[in-house]
């Protein structure tokens, strides 16, 4: 098959969507390098580094009208490329497809990673919502498959889309495979080092915005006066103003924010962790739980929503909106070192059936299906 992928994502952004699109070629590159796979993008200026795996084209605008027009390129002009390259197949990886697929011989399928903006439309400015839910809507509608990338991402498409569900497959996602090794003694002691790490402490890796939840795991130390260090790894966003505040306010010590990280330091900063807390209020799936429990760390997260799905049997549950219970549930895993064990090696079982090659492997069955049928 020649396969072709909407790869914007791939060449221009660093987490998410873009870890999500990167793994993805590389896994069926992989495990299914019989097939063809194109790469479209609008443009590589300025890109971030990527290794094309060896046998994938990449796709660029070859008129001056498609590289002055990006967008327009990507949403309408992009299907007569298709065409002339003998597409078989086009997934948009990202929420989004080209407006005049339909109109082609060509098969389609779009990932939705999450309907948060609808779910909890006060995060977002109403321009973005609107926009976002044109194009998700439209995706879904013009689509021949749906991938939601967990049973709660399926069932938000089917309440505000009115979807129907057989259109749709849920496919998990997997994690960089750094997360799946294993880091010397050597590799922590210099993670240690460089980031001026304490000798205990415990984790949550996330972007600090709102829907994170950052506060209320502060609020939970305070409430609990849980005194082991806690250190956070993310971006900031106008949200830390709250969490600075109430750091200064209530005196909370021992708080250690990390903000530019690279992905190769990561999975050692996760091994050494005793625990990872992640109470979000909502995700489309929780990348950074599967990364702990590849890691071997114990998972506290939230209620409800997609976490079961991601966390498995061994995590801990809370509700991510009461801080005593976050603060209970840190201080019963950490007080019982055959429970911790009990969770690490549990986690982990769980997390295999998220293996790159799981994820290919029922990638390729859609695609052979809509190309070849049942």
């Amino acid at each position: 098959m020649r396969i072709g992928f909407d790869a914007k994502r791939i060449f221009y952004n660093r987490s998410g969507l873009g870890n999500y699109s990167r793994d993805i070629i590389r896994s069926l590159q992989t495990f299914y390098p019989e097939h063809e796979y194109y790469l479209y993008t609008p443009s590589l200026k300025g890109s971030i580094p990527f290794n094309v795996p060896e046998g994938v084209q990449v796709s660029l605008p070859n008129r001056s009208k498609g590289k002055l027009m990006q967008a327009y390129w990507r949403s309408v002009q992009l299907t007569k490329r298709l065409n002339a390259d003998g597409i078989e197949i086009f997934h948009g990886l990202s929420n989004e497809l080209p407006r005049n697929i339909k109109k082609t011989r060509i098969k389609s399928v779009v990932t939705i990673h999450d309907l948060i903006f609808l779910r909890h439309p006060e995060w977002y400015k109403p321009i973005d919502r609107n926009i976002y839910r044109a194009k998700f809507r439209y995706s879904c509608k013009i689509s021949d498959t749906i991938i939601a990338i967990s049973e709660q991402t399926k069932n938000d498409i089917i309440e505000f889309f009115g979807v129907d569900e057989h259109k749709i497959q849920v496919v998990y996602q997997s994690c960089n495979n750094l997360f799946k090794t294993l880091a010397t003694e050597g590799d922590k002691n210099s993670i240690r080092k460089k980031y001026a790490l304490p000798g205990e402490y415990l984790l949550y890796v996330g972007t600090i915005e709102e829907r994170k939840n950052l506060l209320n795991i502060l609020k939970a130390f305070k409430t609990g006066n849980i005194n082991i260090p806690l250190v956070v790894v993310g971006r900031k966003t106008r949200y830390f103003t709250e969490i600075k505040h109430f750091i200064e306010t209530e005196r909370i010590k021992d708080i250690h924010f990390l903000n530019e990280i690279s992905v190769e330091d990561l999975p050692a900063m996760y091994q050494m962790a005793e625990l990872f807390i992640y109470p979000s209020v909502f995700e489309g799936f929780g990348i950074p739980i599967l990364e702990a429990l590849y890691s071997r760390v114990p998972v506290i997260t939230s209620q409800g929503g997609c976490f079961r799905e991601a966390g498995g049997p061994s995590s801990v549950y809370v509700n991510p909106s009461d801080p005593e219970e976050i603060s209970e549930a840190i201080q019963y895993i950490i007080n019982r070192e055959k429970l911790q064990a009990e969770m690490k090696e549990i986690g982990y079982r769980h997390a295999l059936q998220f293996s790159d090659e799981n994820i290919a492997r029922d990638l390729m069955n859609i695609y052979e299906k809509l190309v070849y049928g049942s």
